[in-house]
């Protein structure tokens, strides 16, 4: 790379041309560095100066530069021109002279050689200068900067050093689709566009040595990456001892929450505990890897689990996070509640500007010149007459040659017949369709601007307004849409369009064309003349001169993908053109070379309006012909001797990639090269790159002339081709740090991030210009700030059409001074550029409103963002024409989003690799956090119709979930700096607290109970038996054949039923078969192992026949017995079961060979088939002594993995059937549908023992039946006419999801529900609001009323505390209007903080909760505070305690810890009634009373579960139930079928179920991660996206979080990708 030094040194032409080539076969990787430099001090050996004296400080504040810094112009004289504009430079030094510092300095002219020390050493990184691997497609030359490549290089140098490996996600195979570069087809040939550059590589035959460019491309980068290491995810070993697991738990143990801002909790880890997982070579953990969902793995569910592959990389992610991001933040505003998100505070260091307040800037007078034309007609007319030979538009064809020559006298002809046939020959005589005034389209492709022409000078003819737009490929294009609806709202009925395009749209059958989407119904006229009618000898076009009338409508694409339509008079029109005339110095018969889009923007001005009235003659060149040939443009200057060519920063660079083809180029011809995106800051790094290889070729320095343009002022600024090449151009180096606070800064210590910037000439002819604060009042900036600059003049749009608040805001700004008053009495227009006039009233452009990004109070550029991500290496993994960036608004702040198309032959690591180092590149170049950053498959983004980058599309695809990525990397944790304070918790109210009666602080003592036991008076002849054995033989002999059991099958008919007396007779023969086969004693403890059904009942009542205790166990599922045996075979273990009674098909199972290969089959106790029963009865049936002893044990694994079985006596059992009669009131006459698991709590005791104690029949349905026939218990309801039904919430699932389209067929079928009075759903949580209202929904059409579905409510300590709805009214009387008064919506964010806030339906943050049903009757509820144990008031959310005769008795366990869970069973309140023994639930939950009044006339408490103690987490300090977390997330995409949720090491872990393609999986991760942020306030640590069915549900519905936990960090999920946010 040629060194700094070469800039003082006077190298004669030849040399600096040999050297630029030299330096290109270095970039092309033709020659090695060693090579390179070699033949580079050859050349310049002799031209090298001595060191340089002191006198090398002259240049003031001598810079390096942040443009090509090889590119310097050699001297053309010998003197330092610091600023021609001396009293411009002198007024900011007296601005600046408080601080003692110059505020911004521009060059004009020579850059001083640095100083030695200064010099930045050649580094492979700066000199791969042009294109490292031509085949590597496309490069955006306006993004590329050397400086700024070597800035990114040192910034990531620095990273390194204190670099920590970020945890790479893992993927599926299947996701991991390597592409075979055969069958890869580059990204369609349309990837560079009117923003974005590409060239298909070798179309040129430039011969590349890939082999020396890969070496190259290793080498570098080897520098960069160093010893970079990232956990890759093969590495599956597991940890060796618990050693790392221990140290996790000692700092677990020593976190404390401290008053942190922002960042997550992980931050508060003490760092004297490094945390290092170990990984002992070879040594293999004794246990082996248990199998997910395994039983002993419910042990490990409190426990550390082992740490495998997956909690190394959590591990990673904490070690990660752990580094203190931002500086706290200290004040907060109120998000409308106690919950503070902090508000970002100004940085009391922050730069400010300084300057005076600046005075607008006025162009040179607009000089009439005698001979222009008064209108644009009246020109076209003049030169169509006087010379019609003359060429105005010469067409090109894909080969470069010449296709058509249109003059001005066709063009004139042609105009006329075009506007004739509009105005005459659509619709009637009568009634024309088209009218002066009147709209309509012009549809023509890129490639004919002859047709466009004619047809634009038409309707100029004809007075009838053109809106140019861009031909609709396809019918749902991206953004066509929305042109759809610009035309519309024009009222365009007409379109005109050229034969060729007219049959390349898209047709129906019938060939016509079809509507497009959003589009209006169009007629679509051919312009070609053969097509046309001639018009008569009489008839001429009304030439009048420019008035106020619209001339043509110019879309404009915004910001958000809304298209607007931007009206020009025809005197803006004329006025424009005469600027842009004495701007540029055009002449008659000028020939002008343009590459631009002719439809709109530069390309129109110039190409087709000010070079008609100056009868010039323009070479269009079509963008596909740039494709095929980028030199082409060059070709034809050099050709046509052109004096001006209009292109984009992409023209130049493509014509330097491809210019070594050529040895005859000259350019000497060229007197103006337009650069039409000059206004982007980066298009100087082309420009440069530009003049230096082209200066040998006869291309001056003065004639490359940047212009700065926008859609609603027209042409802002536009530098003047001079002759004199001493007056160089100006340039700024400007601090980014400062610019992002609007304040223009010479980069002082910061060499990394600047900001060069070419001034884009001086304001237009005629116009005054100004800059103003870019939000609130216009007022005039400051000399030193940064503002959008505003234009006054006749030239320039004057309104969005059709949209006057708009256009109000936009073209009638008044720009005021500090003090309030006007500046002028006319009004500006906004430009949406922003920028300021620097001295001698040359203007700078530092970016657009439209790429403005407002993180945090800082604003950043898009282009400047996009320019620091290319400048991370990205040729090996990304195309650079193909990178978006924009923002996205998650929880008050925008959020930077990168998405980039990567490609196929790149590796995940190394596109993991990359997506790292840019995440650092910009946050030490700009200083802000990007949040997500999506590589995409090649070709997938959407495109604009020249084939750039669709931001909005782009957008809107990522916000939706349908981008698609195939790597994503979020980082909220490094972004997200305004989450509220962690909480503090505040002491509650003690045992001093005053308690006067039964108010606590103010309010009534939350308690409630159901209807007192003693004093109902019923003809109950079930409660004179003291024990359930003994109500049996009582009914057998009172009542023998009544029917007590019914069991259905698959198909709805009876299977199998029991009278009184068969189940009387069958339980005696099970308790001989204990005794005699057996050998058991009394109290020996049963396991009974037996499918749903009445073999369970009849096992049942048989042991406490033969005084054993029972234990019902869910059988082992014959299709996965790996996972669901050894939970049996533990659940026996842990109750000590000496005998296990089965059926003979499960008996078989239990000693099979798959069996064997699950559990230890020889450990099983003595195994009792029950099929084969002894025909005799027993001597007595046992009666226990005492009431108080065991009567069954109740084995279930909770929601948390841990599996508890309680113990239930004999007087509780029996108080509890009594009490379940007396809620539900039970008859022998009545008949129950049970549609439950019958193996633990409710469930149990409604399918076992309530019918034998009410003596009423259970109709049995077996929930695993449903799965074949989904509508068997609603059927089984209607058909057996039941009035009471009970089910679970999987079961109300399955038909909600199974027969919610069959209800019409259902109906056909008879199904008929209008007699259920009451279908309770028995569950062990909150009820699901969503699901029972759906249900309800669903089947009303079938007569269920909506009333009739309500819930219940259990746990482990109390089996039943809440069921069955109150019946405070008859069904007559209900009516459906009212709404359900038993639903109530409270704040989820007061929840958080154990508050319940009671808010309106439909407010923010609000959550739904219901009543889980009437309390039981002998039961007794207290809310108490779970810490504390002291009562709490009304409506506080706190414990439910429960005091009943049919608490269990405690829990059964061999562990030896009852004494940890004895508090459970008998607590006592620490103040108040502390005499009352109460259970404790551990569900959160309040008492709330309501309006309604029950039988007694008392007012009736409802009981309001939130959720499970164990279940909750604890994060940042507030109290999260996962079920509000994952309703959430449900809701964020449709692919998310289920979610759940758990934390890890204070991370939070989403798994998500994806129902659609693999490939829908990452586009999950950034949905997940915003409505997380958004709606509770938390970042998600880690986001896993599993199969369907992956997340585990117990038999009663509910997740299995805890055992998901353990499958997950055992890594047994086989996830399709996880992904860590960092």
């Amino acid at each position: 790379m040629a060194d700094r030094s070469l800039e003082g040194m006077a190298l004669p032409l030849e040399v600096r041309a040999r050297l630029a080539e030299l330096e290109l076969e270095l970039s092309e990787g033709d020659i090695t560095q060693k090579g390179y430099e070699k033949k580079r001090s050859k050349l310049i050996g002799a031209y090298l100066p001595q060191p340089p004296t002191a006198n090398g400080a002259a240049v003031v504040r001598c810079r390096l530069q942040h443009s090509d810094v090889s590119t310097r112009r050699p001297f053309r004289s010998a003197h330092i021109g610091v600023c021609d504009v001396r009293e411009a430079a002198a007024r900011e030094r007296v601005a600046s002279a408080t601080g003692n510092r110059p505020l911004f300095y521009f060059r004009f002219g020579v850059d001083q050689a640095l100083p030695q020390e200064r010099r930045v050493p050649v580094t492979p990184s700066s000199a791969s200068r042009y294109h490292r691997r031509r085949s590597s497609g496309s490069r955006d030359e306006r993004y590329r900067s050397d400086v700024h490549t070597e800035a990114v290089q040192a910034a990531l140098a620095k990273h390194k050093e204190r670099k920590m490996a970020v945890p790479m996600p893992s993927k599926r195979r299947s996701l991991v689709v390597q592409t075979s570069m055969d069958a890869y087809t580059p990204p369609d040939t349309s990837s560079g566009s009117e923003d974005e550059g590409s060239v298909q590589g070798d179309s040129q035959g430039t011969p590349t040595s890939s082999q020396g460019s890969i070496n190259m491309e290793h080498w570098i980068s080897q520098a960069i990456h160093g010893s970079t290491t990232s956990t890759t995810s093969s590495s599956s070993t597991q940890s060796g001892g618990s050693g790392a697991a221990h140290r996790l738990a000692d700092v677990m143990a020593q976190t404390h929450i401290e008053n942190h801002s922002a960042p997550p909790d992980v931050t508060t880890y003490t760092s004297e505990h490094s945390i290092q997982v170990e990984r002992p070579q070879g040594s293999t953990t004794s246990r082996t890897a248990p199998k997910y969902g395994n039983a002993e793995l419910m042990e490990t569910g409190d426990g550390v689990p082992v740490s495998s592959r997956v909690s190394a990389k959590i591990q990673q992610l904490v070690n990660t996070l752990k580094r203190p991001k931002r500086p706290p933040l200290r004040e907060f505003f109120v998000d409308d509640f106690e919950e503070l998100l902090e508000v970002q505070q100004p940085d009391p260091n922050q730069p400010k500007p300084e300057g005076a307040q600046m005075l607008a800037v006025r162009g040179e007078q607009l000089g009439v010149v005698t001979n222009w034309p008064p209108s644009l007609e009246a020109a076209l007319q003049r030169w169509g007459t006087i010379s019609p030979k003359a060429p105005c538009l010469t067409t090109m064809d894909t080969n470069g040659k010449p296709l058509y020559i249109l003059t001005y006298g066709k063009l004139w002809t042609r105009s006329m017949k075009v506007a004739y046939n509009i105005l005459h020959k659509l619709g009637t005589k009568q009634e024309p369709m088209v009218r002066p005034g009147d709209r309509v389209a012009l549809v023509f492709p890129n490639n004919d601007p002859a047709a466009f022409m004619v047809a634009f000078y038409g309707c100029l003819l004809a007075e009838v307004v053109p809106v140019p737009i861009e031909v609709p490929l396809t019918r749902k294009d991206a953004g066509s849409q929305q042109i759809g609806f610009l035309l519309g709202s024009c009222g365009v009925t007409v379109a005109l369009t050229s034969d060729a395009c007219h049959k390349g749209l898209p047709k129906s059958p019938t060939g016509e064309i079809p509507q497009f989407k959003g589009w209006p119904k169009l007629l679509w006229f051919v312009t070609e003349s053969k097509h046309l009618s001639k018009p008569p000898r009489d008839w001429f076009p009304h030439i009048k001169d420019a008035n106020n009338d619209t001339a043509y409508i110019e879309y404009k694409t915004c910001k958000d993908g809304s298209v607007l339509g931007v009206t020009v008079t025809r005197i803006a029109l004329l006025t424009h053109c005469q600027a842009l005339t004495q701007a540029c110095g055009y002449t008659e018969a000028e020939t002008i070379v343009n590459v631009l889009d002719f439809k709109k923007d530069v390309g129109l001005w110039h190409g087709i309006l000010t070079s008609v009235m100056n009868m010039m003659h323009v070479i269009s060149i079509p963008y596909s012909l740039m494709k095929v040939n980028p030199l082409s443009w060059i070709q034809k200057v050099c050709q046509y001797k052109a004096k001006v060519a209009c292109v984009k920063s992409r023209d130049m660079h493509w014509a330097l990639v491809a210019h070594r083809d050529q040895r005859d180029v000259n350019l000497s011809s060229l007197r103006m090269l337009i650069v039409a995106d000059g206004a982007n800051p980066w298009s100087i790094s082309s420009c440069d790159a530009f003049l230096n290889v082209f200066q040998s070729k006869g291309l001056r320095q003065e004639v490359i002339c940047p212009c700065a343009s926008s859609p609603e002022a027209l042409t802002v600024a536009i530098r003047r081709p001079t002759d004199d090449s001493n007056q160089p151009p100006g340039r700024g180096v400007l601090s980014m740090h400062g610019l992002t606070y609007g304040v223009i800064r010479v980069d002082s210590e910061e060499k990394l991030s600047v900001l060069t910037v070419q001034d884009v000439g001086l304001v237009m002819p005629g116009a005054i210009m100004c800059s103003v604060k870019p939000e609130g009042i216009p007022q005039l900036c400051r000399t030193d700030e940064i503002g959008e600059l505003c234009v006054c003049a006749v030239a320039t749009g004057t309104s969005y059409y059709g949209l006057s608040g708009m256009t109000k805001n936009t073209f009638e700004v008044f720009p005021v001074t500090s003090s309030g008053a006007p500046i002028s009495e006319y009004p500006f227009i906004r430009t949406g550029l922003l920028g300021f006039v620097g001295p001698g009233g040359l203007v700078f452009v530092v970016g657009k409103m439209d790429g403005l990004m407002v993180v945090s109070g800082r604003r950043h550029n898009a282009d400047d963002i996009v320019a620091t991500a290319l400048a991370v290496e990205p040729m090996k993994f990304v195309y650079r024409g193909r990178i978006a960036v924009f923002s996205v608004t998650v929880l008050h702040d925008e959020r930077i989003v990168i998405v980039a198309e990567q490609r196929p032959d790149s590796t995940e690591e190394d596109s993991f690799q990359w997506m790292s180092r840019v995440l650092q590149a910009i946050d030490s170049i700009h200083q802000v956090g990007v949040y997500c950053l999506a590589l995409v498959p090649a070709n997938t983004l959407p495109k604009t119709p020249l084939g750039g980058i669709h931001l909005s599309e782009t957008k809107q695809l990522f916000l939706e979930g349908s981008l698609h990525p195939c790597n994503v990397l979020m980082c909220p944790h490094t972004c997200v700096t305004n989450l509220p304070k962690p909480r503090q918790k505040q002491p509650e109210i003690g045992p001093a607290s005053v308690m006067v009666g039964n108010l606590v602080s103010g309010k009534r003592i939350a308690q409630a109970s159901g209807r007192d036991l003693g004093q109902i008076e019923d003809n109950d002849q079930a409660r004179k038996f003291l024990f359930l054995s003994e109500v049996l033989q009582w009914r057998a002999q009172t009542t023998p054949d009544h029917v007590l059991y019914t069991l259905l099958n698959c198909r709805g008919t009876i299977a199998n039923s029991l009278t009184c007396v068969q189940l009387h007779k069958r339980a005696e023969k099970i308790a001989v078969m204990l005794m005699e086969r057996g050998h058991l004693q009394d109290g020996d403890h049963v396991a009974l192992v037996y499918p749903p059904g009445i073999d369970l009942i009849a096992a049942f009542y048989g042991c406490l026949y033969a005084g054993c205790v029972p234990i019902t166990v869910r059988p082992p599922h014959p299709q996965n017995i790996a996972t669901t045996l050894p939970t049996v075979k533990m659940i026996v273990e842990v109750s000590r079961s000496a005998c296990l009674m089965t059926t003979q098909l499960i008996c078989k199972l239990l000693r099979s060979r798959e069996a064997a290969a699950a559990v230890d089959v020889r450990a099983w106790p003595l195994i009792l088939d029950t099929d084969d029963l002894p025909k005799k009865r027993p001597a007595q049936i046992y009666k226990p002594s005492n009431p108080d002893t065991l009567a069954y044990l109740d084995f279930s694994v909770s929601t948390t993995g841990m599996l508890a079985g309680v113990k239930m006596s004999h007087a509780a059992t029996s108080a509890f059937c009594r009490s379940i009669k007396l809620q539900c009131e039970l008859y022998p006459s009545r008949e129950v549908a049970i549609c439950l698991d019958p193996y633990c709590g409710l469930g149990f005791v409604l399918w076992c023992l309530c019918s034998v104690y009410s003596g009423h029949q259970s109709i049995l349905i077996p929930p695993s039946e449903l799965e074949t026939n989904p509508a068997l218990w609603l059927l089984a309801v209607s058909q057996y006419k039941v009035r009471d039904t009970f089910c679970s919430y999987s079961v109300m699932e399955l038909c909600t999801k199974g027969l919610g389209s069959q209800t019409e067929s259902l109906k056909a079928r008879g199904l008929d529900l209008s007699r259920v009075r009451t279908c309770v759903v028995v569950a062990e949580e909150r009820p699901r609001i969503a699901l029972t209202q759906s249900f309800s929904k669903l089947f009303k059409d079938l007569g269920l009323h909506p009333r009739a579905v309500s819930t219940s409510f259990g746990c482990r300590v109390n089996l039943a505390i809440c069921l069955q709805p109150h019946r405070l009214w008859t069904l007559a009387e209900q009516g459906t209007s009212g709404p359900d008064p038993t639903t109530v919506y409270v704040d989820m964010r007061a929840l958080r903080h154990d508050r319940v806030r009671l808010v309106e339906r439909g407010s923010p943050h609000s959550l739904p909760l219901m009543e889980s049903g009437k309390i039981l009757p002998g039961v007794r509820i207290i809310i108490a505070n779970p810490e504390t144990k002291g009562p709490l008031g009304d409506s506080h959310l706190g414990e439910i305690w429960v005091h009943s005769a049919h608490n269990a008795s405690g829990y059964f366990t061999i562990y030896g810890d009852e004494s940890l869970q004895s508090d459970h069973f008998n607590s006592r309140l620490s103040f108040g009634d502390t005499q009352t023994i109460w259970a404790r639930t551990g569900y959160l939950g309040f008492l709330r009373r309501t309006e309604l009044t029950d039988a007694n006339g008392e007012r009736h408490d409802a009981l309001y579960v939130v959720g499970a103690l164990d279940e909750a987490m604890e994060l940042r300090g507030m109290r999260y139930h996962p079920i509000d977390i994952e309703t959430s997330v449900i809701r964020a995409h449709k692919s998310v079928t289920e979610c759940a949720v758990f934390t890890w090491t204070n991370l939070l872990v989403v798994v998500v179920e994806l129902d659609g393609s693999e490939q829908e999986a990452l586009d999950l991760v950034p949905l997940v991660t915003n409505v997380v942020l958004e709606e509770h306030y938390l970042i998600v640590g880690v986001v896993v996206v599993v199969d369907i069915g992956v997340i585990p549900i117990n038999s009663r519905g509910e997740k299995q979080r805890m055992h998901l936990r353990d499958g997950f960090l055992a890594d047994q999920l086989d996830p399709i990708y996880v992904a860590y946010n960092m």
